[in-house]
């Protein structure tokens, strides 16, 4: 049997949150949808710093938080890992691992995944040294030796942002040269506090079992085995946004983000998109926020034009 709803939500990630409280306190019937604990990438996150309204507060904290403030206003949640998103008419029908749902309005916060290097100390010391966000987290560091993991614009970009405050940078690149774009390459090379080990192959991150220590990687030309000390790891190999279910809707760009105008609708009228799965540069919190706002208020205004058309 489909359960149905004015707005199905799939994400539960600081954006798809905002969506659902604006959503949900216009009186529309609210369904969000996660296969994991609301909050998303924010669970994995020690410490935020740079959030208005507080000087530091820890990811998990924010989420329940935030999780907390939409429930009163009847929005509900339920566990979920989406298989499939079809149209049928004006219905958007959402099937699950758990159940099937359909709304008119659909709106998608299923985020990113930073690509991980599989290497041993990589997930233990995730948010005790190791990050995939200069943004997030350079001000943990400063005046530190940083290691940088990655030879492309991201990877260079974050690692010249570092160098505004750490006391190094090292880029650790598996090639002999970068990829990065020339423009990023000139303002890297000509950056004192950059240095650069190439055709490394990283092998694992060490730490004291609080926090990060060092880099092991092999010289991948002569197979020698090296200890690079650092205070923290930023590992920029790639990110992949999540939007398998949606590739046979048609609003996935060539590399699978989701391209929206400034109203987070996508191709497909009554689908809108947010946060970090769309195609944008910055992906913070704070921006998620300001999406889901956007979504959740062009949710309601859909439905009220949707409502008009079929008087």
């Amino acid at each position: 049997m489909t359960e149905k709803y004015d707005v199905i939500i799939i994400g539960a990630g600081p954006g798809g949150l905002t969506a659902a409280l604006y959503a949900s306190r216009a009186n529309l019937s609210v369904l969000m949808l996660d296969r994991g604990l609301y909050g998303g990438q924010m669970n994995n996150t020690d410490a935020i710093d740079n959030y208005p309204g507080f000087s530091e507060i820890k990811g998990p904290e924010l989420g329940e938080k935030m999780y907390n403030s939409i429930m009163k206003f009847g929005t509900k949640f339920e566990y979920g890992d989406v298989q499939t998103v079809t149209i049928d008419g004006d219905q958007k029908i959402v099937k699950t691992d758990t159940g099937e749902y359909s709304a008119p309005a659909l709106i998608i916060a299923t985020g990113a995944d930073h690509r991980h290097l599989g290497v041993p100390g990589e997930d233990e010391y995730s948010g005790k040294g190791v990050s995939y966000c200069a943004v997030c987290d350079a001000a943990f560091f400063k005046d530190e030796d940083i290691a940088v993991i990655g030879g492309g614009d991201s990877a260079i970009e974050e690692g010249i942002y570092l160098a505004q405050s750490a006391k190094s940078v090292t880029v650790i690149h598996r090639r002999d040269q970068l990829r990065a774009q020339p423009t990023l390459q000139k303002r890297a090379f000509a950056n004192s506090k950059m240095h650069f080990i190439w055709n490394g192959l990283t092998e694992s991150i060490d730490g004291d079992g609080k926090k990060v220590t060092g880099v092991t990687y092999k010289d991948k030309e002569t197979g020698e085995e090296k200890h690079l000390q650092t205070r923290g790891v930023f590992i920029y190999v790639g990110v992949i946004p999540q939007t398998a279910p949606f590739k046979d809707l048609g609003i996935t760009d060539e590399k699978g983000w989701i391209p929206t105008d400034e109203h987070m609708r996508t191709k497909v009228d009554g689908i809108f998109a947010l946060g970090d799965v769309r195609a944008k540069d910055l992906r913070q919190i704070a921006n998620a926020v300001g999406d889901g706002s956007i979504a959740g208020q062009e949710a309601y205004n859909y439905l009220q034009d949707l409502n008009d058309r079929q008087i």
